[in-house]
């Protein structure tokens, strides 16, 4: 019927009304807190380009896991600024490295809080590059065995889940094969599927102390104009052994994700990367938004275009407010 039978402001008019249909849900559970881990004891470092975010010692961050347990966060990933960086990253597969000590740290100490760790090499590079550099560019399958290695090194730690973020071709297969050659069948990868070549992660880079020392990742990110090439990606993890999926950056590809929740029946995850986060903290500090409703917002419209997990440096104060 017409106007004004349909009135679509109806259901609209109080906020339990709106609350009853409302279509998208946000939970803590929802969300991964990035951590950045670094040497030392008692450090807690606000890293100057995301306010309210630190680099910190193994101590401070089993003192913040514990918080993220309290507001019901679903996990932790790990990021490792190292003691001394090489041309083999070879902190990356250590042992006893930086993160590999993070997560026996927190296992032990917040047993039930999901640990993912992030497994690339140009925070343990000297040169800031995601893998082993031959003729000024990253040598694919030489790097495969690094990334192997440093998967490995970090389930033995401890870590429920490992994430490969480096977009090298055949990460996943090669990862799968070492997780599954030495015991660890049941550790899931969650693949940076679609990473895209992106201006947002400026902030991350000094958070990570990752900044490459020449060139740019272009060679090996993806390209943002393209979203097909981004399926194609997608698949390839799916095939190589890849549990979930990930699109990075977030708000800038909704697109990607939703074409991705069409498309694949498995969970989906999208990274809220610092760009993001420190846009709306900016913008907030001058007045120019609510960042509580920004912030409520941006998740909500990621959590609408079909991803199941949002990785996010919000997930405390979004958490907060859903208690």
């Amino acid at each position: 019927m017409p106007f004004p039978t349909h009135r679509m402001r109806r259901l609209r008019r109080t906020e339990s009304l709106r609350s009853l249909v409302r279509e998208t849900s946000l939970e803590p559970r929802n969300f991964i807190l990035p951590l950045f881990v670094c040497p030392g004891e008692g450090v807690r470092r606000e890293i100057g380009a995301m306010p309210g975010n630190f680099q910190m010692s193994v101590d401070q961050i089993v003192a913040e896991c514990s918080k993220a347990v309290g507001l019901g966060i679903g996990g932790v990933l790990l990021f490792g600024i190292p003691e001394t960086k090489d041309e083999a990253a070879s902190g990356a597969y250590d042992d006893n490295g930086i993160v590999q000590r993070a997560v026996r740290a927190i296992k032990s100490s917040v047993p039930k809080l999901l640990v993912l760790t992030d497994v690339c090499n140009c925070e343990y590079t000297s040169h800031g590059h995601c893998g082993k550099i031959a003729g000024g560019d990253v040598d694919n399958d030489a790097t495969l065995e690094w990334l192997a290695a440093t998967a490995l090194s970090h389930a033995k730690a401890g870590a429920d889940i490992v994430a490969p973020s480096d977009m090298m071709d055949g990460r996943v297969a090669a990862i799968r094969k070492a997780l599954d050659g030495a015991g660890y069948l049941n550790t899931p990868i969650l693949a940076y599927a679609a990473k895209f070549a992106s201006v947002f992660y400026g902030p991350f880079r000094e958070a990570a102390e990752s900044a490459p020392q020449f060139g740019d990742r272009r060679s090996y990110q993806m390209d943002p104009p393209n979203a097909r090439e981004a399926l194609r990606e997608m698949e390839l993890d799916l095939e190589e052994g890849a549990d979930m999926l990930m699109v990075k950056p977030a708000m800038p590809y909704l697109d990607i994700v939703r074409l991705a929740r069409d498309r694949f029946d498995v969970p989906l995850a999208a990274y809220q990367v610092s760009g993001e986060f420190s846009m709306i903290m900016a913008a907030a500090r001058n007045g120019w938004l609510d960042e509580k409703r920004a912030m409520m917002e941006s998740l909500t419209c990621i959590k609408r275009a079909g991803a199941d997990i949002i990785l996010t440096y919000f997930a405390k104060q979004a958490a907060r407010l859903l208690a």
